[in-house]
């Protein structure tokens, strides 16, 4: 992150750009991993949070980038994360306002230079930006901000995505869009074609309010619809597909042009992501050209409508090798700030950037940061940063003590996969054990040439 002035880190996880606001218990749960955020703070950097960050994971993470603890400022904006299901969260930049904490972070931002780096460009952030008089990275203006927040807003909604992407000529599973009350209907209409659909909210991420439905389903009624959009809130019913692989391309979008950053497969499991892993194997060239090539025709559409920044573009590859898009992300999603901080590891080991992944595995028991961090060293699996390879906890010590969220960082893809199934022994997550053991097992029954 290039600039003069300090930068604001706005981790705004609590943002109604993906789900609405009244989701509270989903925007909570997100708001967790707000601490990784970290990764991105140089020497004199703001970290606006609403969770806290621990002592320990700053020493970390500052241990490993080479920026002090001492030389950044984390800001915690009290009861941002604990809306209720009945009040529903408010946007960060407005609970901040409420906390009476707008006077220090304009203080610590300095005004010269500084830039606001949100999670989600929407109208909180913004507004906040204009509070602090800084400009929100990497838009020129804070007026240029302000005018691309409606087509941010639609493309990150699945009709708004659908929509764009049949005029760009983008592969879509065949599907309908309607409202709340027409979802029945619009399902019973699918399932006369397919045997299997699947319902989305218009705005949902991490597959949040997802729901799978067969032909003869006894449990399916409208009324089993989770509480997304309100009455009168928009749907998307699709064709659900074999899929053989869910994949992504991220991107960054400038007025010079669209660039491609990375891609690799998603873990999902019953449509939610749990997981990611890249690059891309080699044996997957064509799906790559394929959706870098939907990646920018998206981010030209985006531009043209005064957009700059990230870009994720989700697609499903079907079992018999059909490339269909999914939605697009239009922010900083689950594997931005860890594709940066691989980057600025790698950079700093002097080696350049090669395979990751990334995943979530739950301890049989419970232990803190400091533990966790004393299993991998000892199992041999602590990142050496001079050898720019090993296990990072990305996110810092999980609140139940159990669910810990880690990257692996490695030369190719077969080294990650073999050191997140010793991972799983370290840390004792029997499930990520036996998922990788399998998946071991069939990457050794492949040609060698399709190994990452």
């Amino acid at each position: 992150m290039d600039g003069t002035g300090p930068v604001v880190v706005f981790a705004n996880f609590l943002s109604d750009l993906a789900v609405d606001l009244e989701e509270s218990g989903a925007l909570a749960q997100w708001a967790e991993q707000a601490p990784r955020k970290a990764w991105l703070l140089r020497p004199g950097d703001v970290l606006v949070t609403p969770v806290p960050v621990s002592q320990a994971f700053l020493r970390y993470v500052g241990g490993l980038t080479r920026v002090p603890a001492d030389e950044v400022t984390v800001v915690e904006v009290p009861s941002a994360a604990g809306g209720s299901p009945s009040v529903g969260a408010v946007p960060m930049g407005q609970a901040l306002r409420e906390a009476g904490l707008t006077e220090r972070l304009r203080t610590l931002a300095d005004g010269s230079g500084g830039a606001l780096l949100p999670t989600a460009l929407d109208a909180s952030a913004v507004t906040l930006a204009r509070d602090l008089g800084i400009t929100v990275r990497p838009f020129p203006t804070v007026e240029a901000a302000a005018a691309a927040l409606e087509v941010t807003r639609r493309l990150n909604t699945k009709a708004g995505f659908r929509e764009v992407a049949a005029e760009l000529g983008v592969r879509l599973p065949d599907g309908r869009v309607c409202r709340r009350g027409e979802v029945h209907e619009t399902v019973r209409e699918l399932l006369r074609t397919y045997d299997r659909v699947v319902v989305k909210p218009d705005r949902s991420a991490g597959g949040h309010g997802l729901r799978f439905v067969s032909r003869g389903d006894p449990t399916w009624t409208e009324h089993a619809l989770e509480p997304v959009g309100g009455p009168d809130g928009t749907w998307v019913v699709e064709e659900c597909v074999d899929v053989a692989e869910s994949v992504s391309v991220q991107l960054e979008v400038s007025p010079a042009g669209t660039r491609p950053l990375y891609s690799g497969v998603m873990r999902t499991s019953r449509g939610a992501y749990t997981g990611y892993a890249s690059p891309l194997p080699p044996a997957s060239r064509h799906v790559s050209e394929e959706l870098e090539r939907w990646g920018r025709a998206m981010g030209g559409h985006l531009a043209r409508c005064g957009y700059a920044g990230p870009l994720g573009l989700d697609a499903m590859v079907t079992t018999d090798g059909t490339l269909l898009a999914g939605e697009s992300n239009v922010r900083r999603t689950a594997t931005t700030t860890v594709q940066a901080m691989v980057d600025r590891l790698r950079a700093l080991s002097g080696r350049p950037p090669r395979a990751w992944s990334v995943g979530k595995g739950r301890a049989r028991r419970r232990f803190g940061f400091q533990e966790a961090v004393d299993r991998l060293t000892g199992h041999g699996l602590a990142f050496d940063p001079a050898r720019g390879e090993g296990v990072v906890l990305y996110a810092d010590a999980p609140p139940d003590g159990h669910s810990w969220r880690y990257a692996v960082i490695g030369e190719y893809g077969d080294g990650v996969a073999e050191q997140e199934a010793r991972l799983a022994a370290a840390l004792d997550f029997p499930e990520v054990r036996d998922s990788h053991v399998r998946d071991l097992a069939r990457r050794a029954s492949v040609p060698s040439e399709s190994s990452w």
